[in-house]
C-alpha cells in the first residue's frame, strides 16, 4: 500500500475514534448528573412495599441502586401491550430488579436495550409474526427489546426467596448478549475466563445428568436448555437463594460472586 494512502487511512481511523470519544462525553456527563440526582422519597416507599429484597440491601448498595435506577428510567422506554397502563410502580419495580445486577461493577446500562414491552400476564410475542409460541413470561432479544409479563415480574419482586425472578433472568440474558449472541459467557471484568468456562461447563453438564437420571437438583431444570439459559437461571438462584446456592455449589457461587461483585449471603 502507498505510504500516503496508509497515512490517510490511519488518520481516518483516528478521526473516527475521536468522534466516538467526544460523543461519549455528553452521555457520561448526563449519567453522572442522573446518578447523583436525589432519589424521590415516594420511590423509596414504593420499593419498600413492592420489592421485597430492597429492605435487606446494605445502605451503600441502596444508594448505588438509586443512582442506577435514575439512569435506567431516563434511558429506557416502557411500552404497554394488551391494555396495560404503564405506571411509576411498573417502571420502578422492573428497573430495581434489573439494576440489582449492576451493583459494584462498571456498567453501560444494558447498551443494546431501548424498549421494554410489558404485557399484563403471559403473552405470545415474536419477531416472526408467523411463529407460534406458547405462553411466555419473558423474552430478551439480541439487540432488541425485553418483553415481560407484569404479573410474573411483580410476583418475582414480591417473593425474594424462591429462586425464580423473570426480570433478573431476562436482564442476565442482556448482560450475556453485550458481547454477541447468548452463549453463557458475558463480558468478564473480574473472572478468569478459563476458570469461568471450566466451572460453568462442569456444573451445566452435571445438572443435565441429574435431570436425565431423574435426580433431585437445587438448580431449576430450565437451566439445562443451553449455556445461555443456564447463566440466566443461576443468576436468579444466586440473588434469591444465596445461602443454599453457596452450600450446594460453592465453586459456581464464587464465580458469580466474582462476576457480579456482590455477595447476597451478607444481605439476610
Amino acid at each position: 500500500m502507498d505510504l500516503g494512502l496508509l497515512l490517510n487511512f490511519v488518520l481516518i481511523l483516528v478521526g473516527i475514534a475521536v468522534v466516538f470519544y467526544l460523543a461519549k462525553i455528553p452521555k457520561n456527563r448526563r449519567r453522572r448528573k442522573l446518578y447523583k440526582k436525589e432519589f424521590p422519597h415516594r420511590y423509596v416507599e414504593l420499593l419498600n412495599i413492592h420489592f421485597a429484597l430492597y429492605k435487606f440491601l446494605p445502605v451503600d448498595l441502596k444508594k448505588q441502586l438509586h443512582g442506577h435506577i435514575n439512569i435506567f428510567l431516563a434511558e429506557k422506554n416502557f411500552v404497554g401491550y394488551n391494555g396495560i397502563e404503564i405506571t411509576d410502580t411498573i417502571r420502578l419495580v422492573i428497573a430495581a430488579q434489573a439494576c440489582i445486577l449492576l451493583l459494584n461493577r462498571r456498567t453501560n446500562y444494558y447498551p443494546h436495550l431501548t424498549n421494554i414491552l410489558i404485557y399484563p400476564n403471559v403473552f405470545n410475542h415474536s419477531k416472526q409474526k408467523a411463529e407460534k409460541l406458547s405462553g411466555r413470561l419473558g423474552e430478551s432479544w439480541h439487540r432488541g427489546p425485553i418483553v415481560l409479563s407484569w404479573q410474573h415480574s411483580y410476583e418475582g419482586a414480591q417473593n425474594k426467596g424462591d429462586g425464580q425472578n423473570v426480570v433478573m433472568h431476562e436482564f442476565a440474558h442482556q448482560l450475556d448478549q453485550e458481547n454477541g449472541a447468548s452463549d453463557g459467557l458475558p463480558i468478564l471484568q473480574h473472572n478468569n475466563i478459563r476458570r469461568w468456562s471450566r466451572v460453568l461447563s462442569k456444573e451445566f453438564k452435571s445438572l443435565k445428568i441429574k435431570f436425565k437420571l431423574r435426580k433431585r437438583a437445587f438448580l431449576d431444570e430450565y437451566g439445562t436448555t443451553n449455556p445461555a439459559e443456564f447463566f440466566a437461571v443461576i443468576t436468579e438462584h444466586f440473588i434469591e437463594q444465596p445461602q443454599k446456592f453457596n452450600k450446594k455449589h460453592p465453586e459456581l457461587y464464587q464465580e458469580l460472586k466474582n462476576y457480579y461483585q456482590i455477595n447476597p449471603v451478607d444481605w439476610v
